[in-house]
């Protein structure tokens, strides 16, 4: 009997056997996606390149509040295929025209007991990666879906190792990146990125973020992940009537650190522009009433210290115009940041000005020196303060010609206010489903007033910036502020490592070029005065601030050059080199112009680079403007040992890029006999 009992207990714990039931391939033939049910009717998953496996089986399935899961006693009921192979343009962004070329697998999933529900499994699959997600119909047994969690795993063929920030923690996506190995990896928030023990590089995030909960990742066991829901604050994590779909899923897959950010994917599998004419958004550089305020030689709360101030805003509208920008953005103009704002959000105003600021004086000055201002939303995560208030503070903002805005959910995370249907107000997270229905509400509305967005402390970026245009970048992850003020600062490796980790999902406004190297009394930025250039290449963002003081900036007229020449629309990158974390140089091609520029920025370690220019216009001659680390450069010793020359290059060419400790190199590749910027 005992005997009996043991071979009962093994035959239970045994796998469950899976029938491949679908499979489809890239275009190219180098991905392979395998989908198969088990004999319990559990769906799965299974990813090859060329033959190798990346994913073993991965589970699939979702988990309900108030009935059963979707997951077991599944059966395929129908399939279909089709490929895609397109091209379509961007408005403005790292490459003018994009190629989208997938193969798509749908597979419908009904029921075999009980009430039959259904559920569709979609997978479109790219050379370069994949995406998949769960889409539900309209059907009589599950009109309103109550998600406690989803059933998804990412069960990865390979040790390696990874770079990833902690999910759920207070300071949202503000975490310098940890790198470790895979097995030691606890909940992360995405993009996460792995480098496996055979040297391929896959990144794990997610695409079109629209009315769901944002996907985190946790270790199960070794080398198998699931994703992780963000909460809700009460109740289920997502709510949803049917029919609806998920968010996709999202691998990109590539043999080194560069084939990674050179994918589209993201971008792909979200919707085309649903604006219309967008001719409207300006990619811009501009300068800001900002700096002084991480410095403490100014505030944002009215006073002696008063940053937003007409006098200073008209003082910089000079100097803005004299150099070239279009757009000054002033923070701390409205009422609401005196006191503890950081606490509540009750108090802030977005339609009243502080007694110190004249809104009409200053956009009228601005628009007869071509500077138009920026606008600032600071919410504090209140949203149940912001929302009734966003309209009236938009129309105001497009009566006076402000075309795009900064807004800001400084709170910490699970500390967002929002307001439900009935009128109570709860507590949620930055990423949750509610706050990315707040997003979107907030680019639409802004849109209607042809106006731009820029969100700080935002949700993540899933590459809905294809479907609304208009919004052009974000924060989530740590920027030039913390050189400033934070304990620590922001190391050397950490742009290298935002190129392939934070970047992967979409432009940052990080804020490079302070020329000065220093912040808040005197700590030093861990960084030379060309890195310093590099990062306006590197770190992309369609618009870019010049954050430092204009006094410093007048201290290194040969750098400040650079800053004013380089442009922050492109019609071609290419990721030329690249180590996670380690080093990147990218190159990128003007849209206005047959001018190439490039950045290179490395770690704490010195490093030599050569790189060819291939790039280039075969046949073209061009200028190299270069701007590089000086003789004994060094972020702790020299930082501003600085050295530019120029020689003449064609495509035929190589460089050696040298990087000092915490260094960079820029370099502007200025057609000969082509037209030019001003």
């Amino acid at each position: 009997m005992r005997h009996l009992c043991v071979l009962l207990a093994l035959l239970l714990s045994a796998p469950v056997l899976a029938t491949t039931v679908a499979e489809v391939a890239s275009p190219g033939g180098v991905l392979t996606v395998r989908v198969d049910i088990d004999g319990d009717g559990r769906p799965g998953y299974s990813v090859e390149r060329n033959g190798k496996p990346v994913l073993l089986r991965s589970g699939l399935g979702l988990l309900l509040t108030d009935a059963p899961k979707l997951e077991r006693h599944l059966a395929v009921s129908a399939t279909a295929t089709r490929s895609v192979d397109e091209n379509w343009d961007q408005p403005w962004g790292e490459w003018r025209t994009i190629r989208n070329h997938y193969n798509e697998l749908r597979l419908i999933l009904a029921e075999t007991v009980a009430d039959h529900r259904q559920m569709a499994l979609v997978f479109r699959v790219y050379d370069d990666g994949l995406g998949f997600r769960y889409e539900i119909p309209e059907q009589m047994h599950l009109k309103t879906v109550n998600i406690a969690e989803e059933l998804t795993q990412f069960a990865f063929a390979e040790a390696g190792t990874a770079w990833w920030i902690p999910a759920f923690e207070w300071n949202r996506e503000e975490y310098l990146y940890r790198t470790t190995p895979i097995a030691e990896v606890g909940t992360a928030q995405t993009p996460i990125t792995f480098k496996l023990a055979s040297g391929l590089h896959v990144a794990l995030h997610e695409a079109a973020l629209v009315d769901y909960a944002g996907m985190n990742v946790a270790k199960v066991d070794g080398s198998l992940f699931k994703a992780v829901l963000t909460p809700a604050g009460r109740g289920a994590k997502v709510v949803r009537d049917t029919p609806f779909v998920t968010p996709w899923r999202t691998l990109q897959i590539a043999p080194d650190a560069a084939g990674l950010y050179m994918s589209n994917l993201i971008l792909n599998l979200n919707e085309p522009n649903t604006l219309g004419d967008v001719s409207w958004v300006r990619p811009q550089k501009y300068a800001g009433i900002w700096w002084g305020m991480h410095l403490d030689t100014q505030s944002w709360a009215t006073g002696p210290k008063h940053g937003a101030t007409t006098a200073n805003a008209l003082k910089a509208i000079d100097w803005a115009a004299a150099n070239g920008l279009t757009g000054l953005l002033v923070e701390g103009w409205n009422k609401g940041w005196d006191g503890d704002w950081f606490a509540n959000g009750s108090d802030f105003d977005f339609t009243h000005a502080t007694p110190d600021f004249d809104l009409a004086k200053v956009t009228a000055y601005g628009r007869s020196r071509g500077v138009r201002l920026i606008g600032h939303h600071e919410t504090a995560g209140n949203i149940a303060n912001y929302e009734p208030q966003m309209g009236a503070g938009f129309d105001l903002y497009a009566r006076y010609g402000v075309d795009a805005v900064k807004t800001g959910y400084v709170a910490d995370a699970g500390g967002v206010k929002v307001q439900d249907a009935d009128g109570s107000v709860h507590y949620a997270w930055h990423e949750g489903q509610a706050m990315a229905v707040h997003h979107l509400k907030v680019v639409t509305e802004a849109a209607k007033r042809h106006i731009a967005i820029d969100s700080h402390e935002p949700i993540k970026d899933t590459g809905l910036r294809r479907t609304y245009p208009n919004w052009v970048s974000r924060e989530g992850a740590r920027g030039m502020e913390y050189n400033a003020w934070g304990q620590p600062p922001n190391p050397p490796e950490h742009e290298a490592m935002l190129v392939f980790t934070r970047m992967l999902a979409g432009p940052m406004d990080f804020t490079p070029g302070i020329v000065s190297l220093v912040g808040r009394h005197g700590q030093p930025i861990q960084s030379t005065l060309a890195k310093q250039l590099a990062l306006y290449v590197v770190l992309y963002s369609p618009i870019q601030m010049l954050p430092d003081l204009p006094e410093n900036y007048a201290k290194y007229p040969q750098a400040f050059r650079f800053i004013c020449d380089v442009p922050v629309d492109w019609a071609d990158t290419k990721v030329l080199a690249g180590e996670v974390g380690d080093y990147a140089v990218i190159a990128r091609a003007d849209r206005h112009s047959d001018d190439w520029f490039l950045g290179a920025v490395g770690d704490e370690q010195p490093r030599s680079i050569t790189v060819a220019l291939a790039f280039l216009t075969p046949g073209k001659r061009y200028t190299a403007q270069i701007y590089r680390d000086g003789p004994g450069a060094d972020w702790k010793t020299h930082p501003h040992a600085f050295a530019t020359e120029t020689r003449t290059v064609t495509s035929a060419d190589s460089l050696t890029l040298v990087l000092a400790p915490g260094g960079g190199q820029a370099i502007r590749f200025k057609a000969e006999g082509g037209p030019l910027r001003p």
